[in-house]
């Protein structure tokens, strides 16, 4: 699972009561800011909202057993991207920074994670529908 609390504290409690009833390994990752980051960490919850917004933390569960019920075994929790990633860039210093330093290549970059994010995206969202139909046979 992949989880943000500030952005969706309801899937973060219901991944971790799927991750406990899996009667295997589980793995929950999990947004976490840092003083690093360059804002006050007060707004961690508001930047992982606008995370998962952009699309560059998209919120999942993973159970391989909905795929014996004919669901699919990925469920995508976050709906499409709703803002642009640099909205969530604009927010930190470690990519103010680069602005600052070299205006055009951090165009580049931030143009670069426009479309990684967007193809991830798109490539979540397929996986999320693999699966779906009819119960598998006994």
């Amino acid at each position: 699972a992949r989880v943000a609390i500030g952005a969706n504290d309801a899937q973060t409690v219901k991944a971790f009561v799927e991750a406990d009833a899996y009667p295997g390994t589980s793995l929950i990752i999990a947004y976490s800011h840092c003083i690093a980051h360059g804002y006050d960490l007060v707004l961690g919850p508001s930047q992982q909202k606008t995370a998962v917004d952009a699309a560059l933390w998209p919120l999942y569960r993973y159970d391989p057993r909905r795929a014996v019920l004919g669901e699919p075994a990925l469920k995508l929790d976050s709906g499409d991207p709703k803002v642009p990633v640099s909205e969530f860039t604009k927010n930190e210093a470690r990519f103010r920074m680069i602005e600052k330093m070299d205006p055009d290549r951090y165009r580049q970059l931030l143009e670069m994670a426009q479309q990684a994010a967007d193809q991830r995206w798109a490539a979540y969202k397929h996986m999320a529908q693999l699966g779906a139909g009819a119960p598998a046979a006994k």
